[in-house]
Formats: structure tokens, C-alpha cells, sequence
């Protein structure tokens, strides 16, 4: 019996070994799947022609030319005939196309997961409450296989932030077509990412919402929050130290004002107490999440605090709330004067951030304020907006040219996309596959 036994442990455990295998050959034969090639450095003058020039400010132009050299646009002009331009470039006909600035991705985590079931792919978090030391850039993963998914749907930059502790670190912006995160960088070190303890736990699920736990360790986590500011400011206003600390070390642009601090919280209360921490340490603050920013509109207006505002495409946090108000809370915000963004905490789901801002403007968002709320507002709170965010000349010419509304999940077919003036490879693993399958099936 006993060696009966031990066969059946042996046999089980070579089962488990054997679908490990298994698991590990699918992700390994899924890896090798190549990227497209980072495009190359513009070295021929580029002009737009025609389409519908959506400037990202609120403003629309027709019948001009985009003129882009060295990777700028150096020009918006008149155009009636191609041929003035006796130079030679590269011409891009855009008629009856819509003319877009790259659209820009908050707070994600793009390059730093890959699949959610495996955690050796997730490089989010670190270990620890404190962790202002920690970089997100230097994990970012320019291989991502999600990457091309979502720059196929005209994002074009993304927010990488660190996750997990009270203090997680600080958030880098990047270009989306890069070999590697040194290239990728476009403003490194851009903010200091906290989690402000939740006042309650909730329970269950979004299909099966439960009730909700007070969560006892509030107050200590808070103050161990100021604690470490305290110590933080005073360390970095001493003139030396013998010897240095990297957690505070960190946070000396938190104090001379060069990183925003980004603070996710939902909850009215602790908003409330957020705008006294922001007082009290006199620092540049951004609410990220957001979820009852729409209660206190007013006090985060005076105290001019941006929010990026998460998941559009959400239910609603209390039974007693209107089924439609997560859609309406940019309506709502814009109408108090709040300087706001829409984002999406997470990677692969980035790829609805357009059809996310479609849906404000069926909830009282003008179309262009949709436009500006994943472009210019998000530029403006990450401090990017002087090179990139719309179509203006000086700036980047960071551009995506669409088939059509770039807000509607039926017509935005991205065409063309430039990063810096470089016109990048569109394609992507699911384009591929589709590409496959259509020509065995005569699909067209």
C-alpha cells in the first residue's frame, strides 16, 4: 500500500511538473514573438496635406500643411497645391483623414507587466512601504508585446509609474518606439507616486459587490506617511550629511518643486485631507483615481489640484449612486474649473483610452475637450506640454493621422502615427494573426 501510495505522489507531482513545462514553453513561444523595428531618425522633410487638423486645444484647421523637419513641426501652413513645395520630402495626402496629436497615457503600467497570471512578467512593485528611491524607467521593457497594441489605437506616450507601499517610487514619461529605455525616455523622473491609505475596505466584487471593513490602521499609516516627509524636508534642507540616505535623497525634487507628487485616492475625506498635507508641506500635487473627486470639486478647484480621472469605462462605487455617473464626472469636473485627465491604471487596456473620452462627450464633453482631456490637459499635468500634447509649430511632431473619429471605437483606424517625426511600424501581434487568418479564409 505503501508503495502504491508513493507512486501516486510521485505521479502527481511529475504531473504538476510536467504542465509547468507546459505553461513555460507557451509564455517562452509567445516572447519570441518579434516587435516591429524602432523606426529610424527622420532624415527627409515630411508634409501633411489636407485632412482635419484636430490642434488638441480646441481648435480645428483645414486646408493647411503640416510641414515636419528633424523631427519638429516646423510648419502649419496654407496649402492648395502640393507642388510649392519644390524641396524634396516625403508627402503624406491626408484628404478626407482626421489629423490627431499623439494621444498620452497616464498613470500605467506599460513595460513594466506583460500577462497578469505570471508574476516573474510583472515588475511593478517593490517590497516595502517606503520606496522613493525606486526608478520605474529602469524596468521598462521596450520588447513589451502589449506596446504595439496600444500605439495601434494612436497612444503614443505613456505615463510608467511604480506601484505597491505608501511611497512607490518615482514615474518616468516615454515614447513608444525604442530599443531601449535609455531611447525611450522623454522626461525621466517626472513625479513621486504614493498610495493614501483607504479609509474603508470593500468587499466582494464588481459582479457581487459586498460591504465594506474601517480600515483600523488608517491613522497610523498617515502619519507614517508625514513622519516620513517630515524627515524627508529636513534632510533635504541641511546643507550636508555624513552620510547619505537614498529614500530622502529621492525626494529632494519633491521639496524644490521640479517632481509632482502623484497621490492615488478616491474617497472625499481623504481628499480633504490630501489638499492640508499638500499645504502643510507646501508641495505640487496631482490626484490620481479620483473616484469622489466629483463631491468636493469645489475645494480641489481653489486649491488648483489636476486630477487624473481613472476608468471611465467603470460602475458605479455606491448602490446609491447614479448608474451613469462614472461617465459624467468629467462634465463635472471641467464645469468647476479643474484641471483634468482621463488615464487608465493598468497596460493592455490602454488601447480603450480614446473610446473612454468618446464616451464623455455623449455625457456633456465637447469633442475637442474630449480630445484635449488624453492630450493637452495630460501634457499640462505632466509638465510635457511645451514639446508635445498638440499639433502647434515648435513643438514635436508626435502626430496620428485616423480614418476617422478617433474617439469612436468604429472609425478610429489609425493610418499613420509619427513619434518625433519618425513614422513608426503600425503593426502588431493581433494584426498579424488577422493578416494570417484573412488570406486563408479570403477575408477581405
Amino acid at each position: 500500500m505503501k508503495d502504491v501510495t508513493n507512486k501516486i505522489h510521485k505521479y502527481s507531482i511529475m504531473k504538476k511538473v510536467f504542465l509547468l513545462i507546459i505553461v513555460l514553453l507557451q509564455i517562452v513561444s509567445g516572447m519570441g514573438q518579434t516587435v516591429p523595428t524602432p523606426a529610424k531618425k527622420q532624415d527627409t522633410t515630411i508634409i501633411i496635406i489636407y485632412g482635419n487638423i484636430h490642434i488638441g486645444n480646441g481648435k480645428i484647421m483645414n486646408n493647411k500643411a503640416i510641414v515636419i523637419r528633424e523631427g519638429k513641426i516646423a510648419a502649419i501652413q496654407d496649402v492648395n497645391d502640393a507642388s510649392r513645395f519644390n524641396f524634396p520630402h516625403k508627402l503624406i495626402n491626408a484628404t478626407g483623414k482626421e489629423i490627431y496629436p499623439g494621444l498620452i497615457a497616464p498613470s500605467s503600467q506599460i513595460g513594466l507587466a506583460e500577462i497578469d497570471a505570471v508574476r516573474a512578467t510583472r515588475d511593478g512593485n517593490e517590497v516595502g512601504e517606503f520606496n522613493s528611491n525606486v526608478r520605474s524607467i529602469i524596468s521598462y521593457n521596450t520588447d513589451s508585446r502589449v506596446t504595439p497594441t496600444i500605439r495601434s489605437n494612436g497612444i503614443l506616450l505613456a505615463q510608467v509609474m511604480p506601484n505597491g507601499g505608501l511611497v512607490s517610487g518615482t514615474s518616468s514619461v516615454v515614447q513608444l518606439d525604442a530599443w531601449n529605455w535609455e531611447d525611450a525616455v522623454y522626461k525621466a523622473d517626472d513625479g513621486m507616486w504614493m498610495n493614501w491609505p483607504n479609509i474603508y475596505t470593500y468587499n466582494g466584487w464588481w459582479a457581487e459587490p459586498g460591504g465594506f471593513v474601517l480600515n483600523k490602521n488608517y491613522d497610523k499609516h498617515l502619519e507614517q506617511i508625514k513622519k516620513f516627509f517630515r524627515e524627508a524636508k529636513a534632510y533635504c534642507n541641511a546643507s550636508s550629511h555624513d552620510k547619505t540616505n537614498l529614500k530622502l535623497e529621492a525626494m529632494r525634487g519633491v521639496f524644490d518643486g521640479r517632481m509632482i507628487v502623484y497621490i492615488r485616492a478616491d474617497e472625499a475625506k481623504t481628499i480633504y485631507q490630501i489638499l492640508d498635507f499638500k499645504k502643510e508641506f507646501n508641495i505640487n500635487i496631482v490626484i490620481q483615481g479620483g473616484n469622489d473627486a466629483w463631491l468636493v470639486a469645489k475645494e480641489i478647484a481653489e486649491a488648483k489640484v489636476p486630477i487624473m480621472l481613472d476608468r471611465v469605462h467603470t460602475l458605479p462605487t455606491r448602490s446609491d449612486e447614479d448608474y451613469d455617473l462614472p461617465y459624467k464626472k468629467a462634465k463635472i469636473l471641467k464645469d468647476a474649473g479643474i484641471l483634468y485627465c482621463l488615464g487608465i491604471d493598468g497596460y493592455w487596456q490602454i488601447r480603450n483610452l480614446p473610446f473612454m473620452a468618446g464616451t464623455t462627450v455623449a455625457y456633456g464633453i465637447s469633442k475637442e475637450d474630449a480630445l484635449s482631456s488624453i492630450t493637452l490637459n495630460t501634457a499640462k499635468i505632466l509638465g510635457i506640454d511645451k514639446t508635445t500634447g498638440s499639433i502647434e509649430e515648435g513643438k514635436d511632431a508626435n502626430i496620428i493621422i485616423s480614418k476617422g473619429d478617433v474617439l469612436d471605437m468604429r472609425t478610429n483606424i489609425i493610418e499613420h502615427a509619427l513619434i518625433q517625426g519618425r513614422i513608426i511600424n503600425l503593426g502588431n501581434k493581433q494584426t498579424d494573426l488577422y493578416q494570417k487568418f484573412s488570406e486563408k479564409y479570403n477575408i477581405k
